[in-house]
């Protein structure tokens, strides 16, 4: 499918599909909806950082596991990760686990969370830091997840090239990341906003095999491989149709499949 022709017939399919079910009511089951328990935009990052880190597996397990974790800080995860040293995370969440995330491994993210935060004042600013290191859309967001992601390791003595946080430099689609960006950046019924060190039109489709097989259904992408160059690809298609905002149609096609009554052949 050429672009043109994804311009003349995919975006009213798409507009419909959107302002079907890009509404928060229809959120759950989704880790993005703990974002909502909180007002302020510096505990939200926080949230949604690690609401997506565990946001892999079954949907259930994750939004059980990312509760174990937010349950214990109260009212502001922010506040609970700067008035524990990283001796104490390691103590409070010693018995954690999700599937293959350890308690020592969860530990050693809310520190390099926290020594962040004491550096940089917030995970914005430190990723604003890295994106103004490139230029481009793809390539600012790209810089600014690398920065983000080494300041974390490092403060917190993260593994590199963890499963929690996995490195843009190695390839991978790095979905949980550009999940969290979506998170943070865009403003509207489903997506809190709160960021503004890019503008929504700088994200990046997160592939995932489920987004992935959808692309592949629609004619977005050819390629077989659900990695970093198939989500640049994917989202410069998006990109022909919504330049402003790729990342539009994200949610509401990721309800295709979750939903039983949806059918990627209604589009």
């Amino acid at each position: 499918m050429n672009e043109s022709t994804m311009l003349r017939f995919a975006r009213p399919a798409l507009e419909a599909l959107y302002e079907r079910y890009n509404r928060r009511e229809l959120i759950h089951p989704d880790p993005l909806e703990f974002l909502y328990r909180y007002d302020d935009p510096l505990d939200r990052e926080v949230v949604g950082l690690v609401a997506s880190s565990l946001a892999y597996g079954r949907v259930r397990q994750i939004l059980a596991s990312v509760g174990k974790v937010l349950d214990p800080m109260g009212p502001s995860p922010r506040r609970f990760i700067l008035d524990h040293c990283p001796e104490e995370l390691r103590r409070d969440y010693r018995d954690f686990k999700h599937r293959f995330t350890s308690g020592e491994q969860l530990a050693a993210l809310l520190a390099g969370i926290r020594g962040v935060l004491l550096r940089h004042g917030s995970l914005e600013a430190c990723f604003h830091v890295g994106s103004r290191r490139a230029e481009g859309n793809s390539g600012a967001v790209l810089s600014g997840l690398t920065h983000l992601v080494e300041r974390i390791a490092g403060e917190g003595g993260l593994e590199n090239g963890s499963m929690l946080l996995p490195p843009p430099a190695r390839g991978s689609a790095c979905k949980r990341l550009n999940l969290f960006l979506r998170w943070m950046v865009r403003r509207d019924d489903v997506d809190p906003g709160g960021w503004s060190a890019i503008p929504p039109a700088a994200l990046i489709v997160p592939l995932d095999t489920h987004m992935h097989r959808i692309s592949l259904q629609l004619g977005i992408t050819a390629r077989k491989q659900a990695d970093l160059r198939t989500a640049l690809e994917v989202t410069e298609r998006f990109r022909s149709i919504a330049p402003d905002d790729p990342v539009r149609y994200d949610f509401a096609l990721t309800r295709l499949g979750i939903l039983p009554e949806e059918r990627l052949t209604d589009l």
